[in-house]
């Protein structure tokens, strides 16, 4: 998962978006259904990781023994307040990630990331409020 640590914390949307199936399936932090497709995610994570987060550093990765499961442990903020995080992926045969789920705490963080994710993605084709 170096190629997709690399682009998050270079804020690279276009290589994040490289990275994603078309089909990927995408679990916001704030949003209980998940988004479906590689249009719809790859403008939500581009606006997370250029819009939302500052100070972003992954500062663990988890992979499984056979390499299609990772866990990135991140830490970040939002305004002021701190961001504790993980981006779970799981990479098809392809090489591709086919799921992506972000997870942050604590609860003030996930609320200011929802609030911010919202405003950028107000209005914009093909999204959708986060």
């Amino acid at each position: 998962m170096k190629q997709l640590r690399d682009a998050v914390e270079a804020k690279d949307a276009d290589a994040i978006a490289a990275l994603l199936d078309d089909d990927v399936l995408f679990n916001s932090p704030v949003a209980f259904t998940p988004y479906r497709g590689k249009k719809v995610a790859a403008p939500l994570l581009g606006a997370a990781i250029t819009g939302v987060f500052e100070d972003f550093h992954y500062v663990r990765v988890i992979d499984d023994v056979g390499g299609r499961d990772h866990v990135l442990v991140f830490t970040a903020r939002v305004g002021d307040i701190a961001v504790h995080g993980c981006d779970i992926v799981h990479v098809d045969d392809d090489g591709l990630i086919d799921d992506f789920t972000v997870m942050v705490r604590p609860l003030s963080a996930a609320r200011a990331v929802a609030d911010r994710i919202t405003t950028l993605t107000s209005g914009r084709p093909g999204t959708t409020s986060a």
